[in-house]
């Protein structure tokens, strides 16, 4: 079974600075209906002004992936980390026992568009950790690029769950079938582009839930951009 989550049905604030999108319950957007599938707790899209950033805050007890589409977030926390997130480039920060981290926008004229992720550990209490890499656009391209799993295989990201997200570009009427293995559900959402899951029209901002399903075809109908969960 296919069910859409619609771009404009996500909660949506706009704080000046940062304008958001929660696909599921988060902060003050509470949803009885949306507060996750699965493991998968968050996913919120981001566009960071100029000059302004999130403020030190904490967390624990959770996997936090960030995927900068457009611009440059810094990233600073307690493990000493200091980085710039990039487009191409995904983030993963484990929680764990508890960590402290802040994100900024240096540039004075472009603003940062990222999807923030969070999806719930196997554990609790684990040691924080950090993990930045870059996947090229080309291993991408038409096909499903592995970019976070729980064995780093394939050289992705490495997470503390059962749980496989991929990353993919289609370009106008290509498709690409993902077979689901019993007892898998999956989540796909759309970053850019317009394309049909198993029939169903998905567009920019839009998801979807896959439960009870063995094959999913997803058809571009315009260059895409998305992001595949394979999730327990």
């Amino acid at each position: 079974m296919i069910t859409v989550r619609k771009s404009e049905a996500r909660g949506h604030f706009d704080h000046d600075w940062l304008k958001t999108y929660h696909t599921f319950s988060f902060a003050d957007y509470q949803d009885p209906t949306h507060i996750q599938f699965h493991t998968l707790r968050v996913i919120n899209e981001d566009w960071v002004a100029p000059s302004e950033g999130f403020d030190t805050h904490s967390h624990r007890d959770m996997e936090i992936v960030t995927y900068v589409l457009e611009g440059a977030l810094e990233h600073k926390d307690s493990l000493g980390t200091t980085s710039v997130i990039r487009p191409g480039e995904v983030q993963r920060m484990s929680a764990g026992t508890g960590v402290t981290h802040s994100e900024f926008n240096h540039s004075d004229k472009e603003p940062v568009h990222l999807l923030q992720i969070w999806i719930f550990p196997a554990e609790k209490n684990l040691p924080p950790s950090y993990e930045q890499k870059f996947f090229e656009p080309k291993g991408k391209k038409n096909q499903l690029r592995l970019i976070v799993s729980q064995e780093g295989s394939e050289n992705s990201i490495k997470i503390h769950q059962d749980a496989l997200i991929y990353g993919s570009f289609l370009e106008k009427t290509k498709s690409i079938t993902y077979p689901l293995k019993q007892n898998r559900s999956a989540w796909v959402q759309v970053i850019k582009g317009e394309l049909k899951l198993n029939g169903d029209l998905l567009k920019a901002g839009d998801g979807a839930s896959a439960t009870d399903e063995k094959l999913l075809q997803l058809v571009a109908l315009q260059p895409s951009e998305f992001l595949l969960f394979d999730l327990a």
